[in-house]
């Protein structure tokens, strides 16, 4: 009998718990009776009583797994870690706010058993806040113009994943890691399956700007080259134009035809220089860029 292991993160979600708990079982207790699974739940350092839950959960039902983080990794981290920590034939990743319908699950497992490696939830349509879910869309669409790779639009991570991919995703090692970057390189062709997103059923949120702020920054610095390239031309183009300045100011001085306050000269040429550190910088950030995609790529892709 295949085993599908659903992951699922949790920060400060005690009154989502039991819910969740309760709707995948169904699940699989009515419509994928033929399959074992497993819930794990890794939380990250909840401070209500997430925890308390979840060891309840595990000590009555011998399906439930969980991983209790020392610390807050912070969402990405902790996330990733999660996944790769699942021991089925696939895995679905599956938030505890059930803002993504866990009965989608059995929509997941019907493309897998097709042969399809990664099974992404996408969603065409949101319960959300109008303008979270404006500014998301507006986030997929400026990667997807300044990255060098397509990036998956409305994709949260929600979905499934063969055991190779999470094989895969073990062996990287990423210690910043950015799920949908790595979805959208290892696996272009992915099943997308829509549907459209709920309002989150108990609680409030935790995942507040900052950390979308943080998800996105994590995007943009681990799969764009173009804010750094952006950065080498307004340096060079700062230094160029200083220069030209400071050479002007010179000569135009030299032969007393402007008599230019004293300093004048000497703060142009200080701005050349603030322009050619801000060019060497540039490149030293776009070597760097090019370092970490050789050791990502050296010996796992």
């Amino acid at each position: 009998m295949k085993v599908i292991t659903i992951v699922i993160p949790t920060y400060n979600e005690e009154e989502n718990i039991d819910f969740i708990y309760k709707r995948v079982s169904n699940v699989f207790q009515t419509e994928l009776d033929d399959y074992g699974y497993q819930i794990m739940f890794i939380d990250n350092c909840s401070k209500d009583r997430s925890r308390k839950k979840i060891k309840a959960l595990a000590e009555k039902d011998e399906h439930v797994q969980y991983i209790f983080n020392v610390r807050n990794f912070g969402f990405s981290k902790s996330t990733f870690y999660g996944l790769t920590q699942a021991e089925g034939d696939a895995a679905v990743l599956l938030y505890a706010d059930m803002q993504d319908p866990p009965e989608m699950i059995v929509r997941f497992v019907r493309e897998w058993e097709q042969g399809t490696r990664v099974v992404a939830g996408i969603k065409n349509a949101s319960k959300e806040n109008p303008f979270l879910y404006f500014v998301r869309q507006s986030f997929y669409r400026l990667m997807n113009r300044i990255a060098e790779i397509q990036h998956i639009e409305q994709f949260t991570g929600f979905g499934l994943y063969d055991r190779e991919v999470i094989k895969i995703f073990r062996e990287l090692k990423d210690p910043l890691p950015y799920l949908r970057g790595m979805v959208a390189e290892l696996a272009p062709e992915c099943k997308k399956v829509y549907y459209e997103q709920e309002k989150r059923a108990y609680g409030k949120s935790s995942f507040h700007f900052k950390n979308l702020y943080d998800v996105a920054m994590l995007g943009i610095t681990s799969y764009s080259r173009s804010l750094m390239r952006i950065a080498v031309m307004t340096g060079f183009l700062i230094a160029a134009c200083s220069l030209f300045l400071a050479v002007v100011t010179f000569f135009l001085k030299i032969f007393r035809i402007i008599d230019y306050p004293i300093g004048i000269a000497a703060s142009i040429f200080g701005i050349f220089s603030l322009g050619v550190y801000s060019f060497c910088l540039s490149e030293c950030s776009e070597n760097i860029f090019r370092i970490s995609i050789f050791v990502r790529w050296d010996g796992h892709w």
